[in-house]
């Protein structure tokens, strides 16, 4: 049985063998985020399926492929849908896109997702700067045997998004006037909603907003070695006391209206690193 480190170098083998470029970032598209990839210089699009090792994303509006291209003149790689522990996939499988990103040569990781919005000064449409995270997920992608080629054994979390990188971000929105806070990520499994009492804990512990993804890419990100930025769009409100069903096309109407404003904050960032 091929371990982690074959598999992600099998994957590495099939990219190149259709792009050959050294991508300066990975980008992670999340729910209804999948139109930033019309600002990118597309060379190739590979399928998830036709890459070893690869899981499908089977969530609704992701399309399952890696875009190799440029953007902001940056090569970069993005991953156009992600794939979620609530598809029933291992969170060791659902990061190795990350590692594949890292061994291919890239240096920064811009994830994005929509999610709920509990603090009660956002706004549906706004978008939170991931300043730091809570891993309720039950799990963890660093979980068994370490294989010290990969990172190491107890990699610190003390700053998993890069502060500058988060500075940067949030003055790119105030130039651009977009309204965008600096906030805590929380993670559950799902993928079934919260409850009005889970939202009250999930407030009352810190977290300005919910979702269902991107710490275990973060926490794979850092392991590896890659800065990391990220972003939210809040999508809908999650407060307890004024709760109403959610419902998943609104959800991705309001990511692909935010959208625009994300592609300003994500090619700003990216523009930055190549000044």
């Amino acid at each position: 049985m091929l371990d982690l480190h074959d598999k992600i170098e099998d994957a590495v083998a099939e990219i190149k063998k259709q792009w050959d470029k050294t991508p300066h970032a990975g980008v992670i598209l999340g729910t209804g985020l999948g139109s930033l990839v019309q600002e990118i210089e597309v060379d190739v699009a590979i399928d998830y399926g036709d890459i070893p090792h690869f899981p499908k994303s089977t969530a609704v509006s992701h399309a399952g492929r890696l875009v190799c291209g440029t953007l902001a003149g940056l090569p970069i790689v993005a991953m156009e849908g992600r794939m979620h522990m609530y598809e029933g996939y291992p969170l060791d499988m659902i990061t190795l896109p990350v590692r594949v990103m890292k061994a291919l040569g890239a240096e920064l990781l811009v994830v994005s997702n929509a999610c709920g919005g509990m603090n009660p000064n956002y706004r549906c449409g706004d978008i939170m700067v991931i300043e730091d995270h809570i891993n309720l997920m039950g799990d963890n992608p660093l979980i068994g045997i370490n294989d010290d080629r990969l990172g190491p054994r107890f990699p610190d979390m003390c700053e998993p998004y890069q502060q500058t990188l988060v500075d940067r971000a949030l003055k790119i929105a105030r130039k651009e006037d977009i309204v965008a806070h600096k906030g805590v990520f929380v993670a559950v499994a799902g993928p079934n909603l919260e409850t009005r009492a889970e939202y009250r804990f999930l407030r009352t512990i810190g977290a300005d907003v919910v979702g269902m993804s991107t710490v275990p890419e973060v926490i794979v990100a850092v392991h590896c070695g890659l800065r990391v930025v990220g972003f939210s769009i809040i999508t809908d409100m999650c407060l307890p006391d004024a709760l109403k069903p959610a419902n998943v096309e609104e959800i991705i109407a309001v990511a692909n209206e935010a959208e625009p404003r994300l592609t300003t904050l994500v090619k700003g960032v990216l523009a930055a690193e190549n000044s």
